[in-house]
C-alpha cells in the first residue's frame, strides 16, 4: 500500500513538471518498461485534468456570483429598461433583419457542436466477445462430437456460452487470446477452421494489457506445423495497411483495413486504432501486416462508430512469452523479419494461416 502511494506521488510529481530532469528520464524509461506504470500515468493525468477544469468552473461561477451580488439589477431594470411600445415597434420595423440573424446565430452553434462531435471520442469503448448460445455447430463439429459420443472417455463438446479468437504462439498448442474473453470462465476450448475442439488451460494472465495465453492440453491434439508469420516488436506505421482474422461466426471471417492513429481509445498508449470492420467474437484476432507481422491483437472498438477497431500492440506479446519457460516453446513465434507471409498474395496468406487461428469457447 505504502509503495502504492508512494509511486502516485511521484506520478503526480511528474506530470506537474516537478521532477528534475534524470528523475524525469528515468521515470519516462520505467514508463515504457512497465505497461502498468504507463497505464496508471494516463489514469491520473486524465484525473488531474478533470479536476482543474472543475476548479477552473467553481472559480468563474464565484466571481460571477460575486459581480452579480454588486450589481442593483431592479434599479438598472427600471432605468434603462425599454418602454414595451418601443420593443413592439423595433420588432415590427426590423423583424426580418432579427429572423436572419438568429438563424445564423443557431447555424452557428450547430457548426461549432459538430465540430466538438468529430474531434472527440464520445463512443464507449465496446470489447468484442461474444454470446455463442446461437451460434450453428459446423459439420466438421458435429462428426466430431458423434465419434466422442462412441468413446465413453471423451465428453462431448458443445458450444460454449461466449467466445472469441485465438492464434497460435507455438507449434505445441500455446495460444495467445484477449483477457477478457476467458475470465470467470470454468473451462474453455478452442476450435480450428475444420471443426476440431481442443480442451485448453490458461498459463498466463494480464488482465492491464488484456493478454492470456493458452495451452492445447487435449491429447488428440497434433503439433502444428512451423508459425507462418512473424512477431513485429517495433511500432507500426500510420497508414500502415492491416488485416485480421477471426471468428464473429462460425466460421473464419477476413478483414481489411489500416491503421489510423497510433493510440487507442481516448489516447491509450497500450494500443492502436484500426480502421477496420470488427464484430463480437473478433477479440484475441491477430492483427497483421502485408508483411506478415503479427502488429496486434483486436480487443474492442467504438461502439458509436463503424470501422474504428483498437488493437493491443504487439509488444506486450512479447512481454507475455518472457513469462512462459522457453523451454517449453516448441517452434514458438519469430521476431525475424523475414516468414512465409512475406511476398504473398492475400488469398495465399490467409490459406496459409487459417490452421494457426482458433474459435475459443468459454463456458461459465
Amino acid at each position: 500500500m505504502r509503495n502504492e502511494i508512494e509511486l502516485e506521488g511521484i506520478i503526480e510529481d511528474y506530470l506537474n513538471g516537478k521532477l528534475n530532469e534524470a528523475e524525469a528520464k528515468a521515470f519516462e524509461q520505467l514508463r515504457l518498461n512497465d505497461p502498468a506504470v504507463d497505464h496508471k500515468v494516463v489514469a491520473h493525468k486524465v484525473f488531474l485534468e478533470s479536476m482543474n477544469n472543475y476548479a477552473a468552473i467553481s472559480d468563474l461561477k464565484h466571481r460571477m456570483n460575486q459581480v452579480h451580488a454588486g450589481i442593483d439589477v431592479d434599479g438598472l431594470s427600471k432605468q434603462l429598461g425599454p418602454h414595451p411600445s418601443f420593443i413592439v415597434n423595433l420588432w415590427r420595423k426590423n423583424k426580418a433583419a432579427i429572423a436572419v440573424a438568429a438563424a445564423f446565430i443557431l447555424l452557428t452553434v450547430v457548426t461549432i457542436y459538430s465540430i466538438q462531435q468529430n474531434t472527440q471520442q464520445y463512443g464507449s469503448y465496446e470489447k468484442l466477445n461474444k454470446e455463442m448460445n446461437n451460434l450453428r455447430s459446423s459439420t466438421n463439429s458435429l462428426i466430431r462430437n458423434v465419434k466422442s459420443n462412441q468413446n465413453a472417455s471423451k465428453p462431448n463438446v458443445n458450444p460454449g456460452k461466449f467466445g472469441g479468437t485465438g492464434f497460435a504462439l507455438s507449434s505445441n498448442g500455446y495460444i495467445l487470446t484477449s483477457h477478457h474473453v476467458i475470465e470467470k470462465s470454468d473451462s474453455v476450448y478452442v476450435q480450428n477452421y475444420k471443426g476440431d475442439s481442443y480442451k485448453v488451460k490458461m498459463v498466463y494472465s494480464d488482465p492491464v494489457n488484456d493478454i492470456a495465453i493458452l495451452k492445447i492440453t487435449d491429447k488428440e491434439f497434433s503439433p502444428l506445423a512451423a508459425l507462418p508469420y512473424s512477431l513485429k516488436k517495433s511500432s507500426a506505421g500510420m497508414g500502415e495497411q492491416v488485416f485480421t482474422l477471426g471468428y464473429p461466426k462460425d466460421d473464419v471471417v477476413f478483414g481489411k483495413g489500416y491503421l489510423s492513429s497510433k493510440t487507442g481509445f481516448n489516447g491509450d498508449t497500450l494500443a492502436y486504432q484500426v480502421a477496420i470492420n470488427v464484430n463480437p467474437g473478433n477479440s484475441g484476432g491477430p492483427l497483421l501486416d502485408n508483411y506478415g507481422n503479427v502488429i496486434g491483437i483486436i480487443n474492442a472498438k467504438e461502439s458509436n462508430s463503424d470501422g474504428a477497431a483498437f488493437a493491443v500492440k504487439s509488444k506486450y506479446i512479447a512481454e507475455a512469452l518472457n513469462a512462459i519457460p522457453q523451454d517449453s516453446l516448441v517452434r514458438r513465434i519469430a521476431t525475424s523479419k523475414k516468414n512465409q507471409l512475406q511476398g504473398l498474395k492475400v488469398t495465399k496468406q490467409i490459406e496459409k494461416m487459417q490452421d494457426f487461428v482458433f474459435m475459443i469457447k468459454v463456458y461459465n
